[in-house]
């Protein structure tokens, strides 16, 4: 019997240098998340440090979990995890608001535990999370992190230098480095073009006094993170009922991309299959809360690498995992990515988060909007979260429960692409109706899955 593709085992060299392929594809983007929330509540740099030690194992974890899997957890599919970006604005929002880190991994863990809850139904309600709804989100969450990368490339909210012609600069080189070197590197390199304009910016920021490296000479060579290490988790409502949100955000984005795969990889995503890579989602984001860390989700840029490399072997993307509890277990190289200044973070920033949103672009262009109100949910999704993202204040009247929830653009987003793709699309239309003022109503399910052929 032929050995499928997907559970093909390469030789140890090709394991490794695929693997680290893998794992410098997704660095960039594991190690923001901590990053942010991090200097958002103004950690130490031996904090933040910790953080992305922490956040390096149990990336690995979770890709082992599930690449490998074990009884009903994991998909067993080519599957990379890591931070999700979705969580990043409740987790500022909940941290700097008075719970700090105890509150937002107590309700990573409860987030967690109802994902694993959740994962069996999630198969039959798909329907309900057309690409309408995934691409909306996923469009929001990568316009409402853009901020975060404009603040960086002015230095750092709150940096004595903010908006220092010299700081906007090295921004801009570290962009033109990125851009370079996708266009025109070979393609190997173009892949990593995101961590090379990272390490040319560090190369480039030291001499001109960007940045010392007095943390790195303190951290230990090695170090393991310590269940509850900043204090026993706190259980507060209204940041669980935002993480729930959240759940539900990296659910559909973990879904979108196990799809993916299992179209790229020719082996396709059932509903029992998609419930063990969810509920392994899930077992990750409980070990992110107890493990100081944060929730998982399947990371779409290396989806993207499967794609383009084809390599399909579930066990190259195992190695990257091993390749990530290694780095998890070297304090100083935390201590070094955390002494790199925000210039050169907005100016990668601004290629990772721009790239979101393209993502969320891409999945929209396979919905039919013509004869339906698809439009009109994109729109109305999208102008309510922008709105606290544009207008931070603009909640602050309301109960903390509710700010907790809408002033992320991404969970205000979400709930309304899926409050109004259930409206237009899911309730009866009205009988008799056609178009009205020029806009059709009514809206049919079948218009939005129609496939890309079809509308073109």
């Amino acid at each position: 019997m032929t050995t499928h593709p997907v559970d093909e085992v390469p030789p140890a060299r090709h394991l490794l240098a695929f693997g680290l392929q893998h794992v410098l594809a997704m660095y960039a983007g594991a190690v923001a998340v901590p990053l942010i929330v991090g200097s958002a509540m103004k950690l130490s740099p031996a904090d933040l440090a910790y953080l992305i030690t922490a956040d390096l194992l149990v990336c690995g974890i979770a890709t082992l979990i599930q690449c490998i899997g074990f009884w009903r957890f994991g998909v067993r599919l080519p599957i990379m995890q890591g931070c999700t970006f979705a969580a990043v604005s409740p987790m500022v929002l909940i941290g700097t608001t008075g719970g700090g880190l105890p509150a937002i991994y107590g309700s990573v863990i409860v987030a967690g535990l109802a994902i694993m809850l959740l994962a069996p139904v999630f198969g039959r309600l798909l329907r309900f999370f057309p690409p309408l709804v995934t691409g909306t989100v996923i469009l929001i969450i990568g316009l409402s992190l853009l901020p975060v990368a404009g603040n960086w490339a002015a230095g750092g909210v709150g940096s004595a230098d903010f908006g220092e012609p010299k700081n906007l600069g090295l921004a801009l080189f570290v962009l033109l480095v990125v851009l370079g070197v996708q266009r025109f590197a070979p393609a190997f390199l173009s892949r990593i073009a995101v961590l090379i304009g990272i390490v040319v910016g560090l190369a480039v920021a030291v001499p001109f006094g960007f940045t010392d490296f007095d943390g790195v000479g303190d951290a230990d060579w090695l170090g393991i993170s310590t269940p509850f290490h900043f204090g026993a988790p706190t259980f507060e409502a209204s940041a669980i009922a935002s993480m729930l949100v959240v759940a539900l955000v990296t659910m559909t984005e973990t879904t979108g991309d196990l799809i993916a795969v299992g179209e790229m990889t020719d082996r396709k995503v059932e509903p029992r299959t998609l419930a063990d890579g969810l509920r392994a989602d899930g077992l990750s984001t409980v070990l992110g809360g107890v493990f100081n860390t944060f929730p998982y989700t399947a990371y779409a840029q290396n989806v993207g690498l499967v794609g383009m490399t084809r390599v399909r072997s579930r066990w190259v993307v195992a190695a990257a995992g091993g390749i990530l509890v290694l780095l998890g277990l070297l304090p100083k190289l935390g201590a070094v990515v955390a002494a790199i200044p925000a210039p050169v973070l907005g100016g990668a920033g601004l290629v990772m988060f721009g790239t979101v949103a393209a993502s969320g672009l891409r999945t929209l262009s396979t919905v039919d909007f013509k004869g339906n109100n698809n439009l009109t949910v994109v729109a109305v999704s999208v102008a309510m979260g922008m709105l606290p993202v544009g207008v931070p204040t603009v909640y602050e009247k309301f109960p903390d429960w509710f700010q907790t929830v809408m002033n992320s653009g991404i969970s205000a987003g979400c709930l309304t692409a899926i409050v109004l793709n259930l409206l237009f699309n899911h309730l009866p239309s009205k009988s008799g109706s056609a178009e009205a003022d020029g806009l059709a109503v009514g809206g049919a399910e079948k218009g939005v899955q129609e496939s890309r052929e079809e509308v073109v």
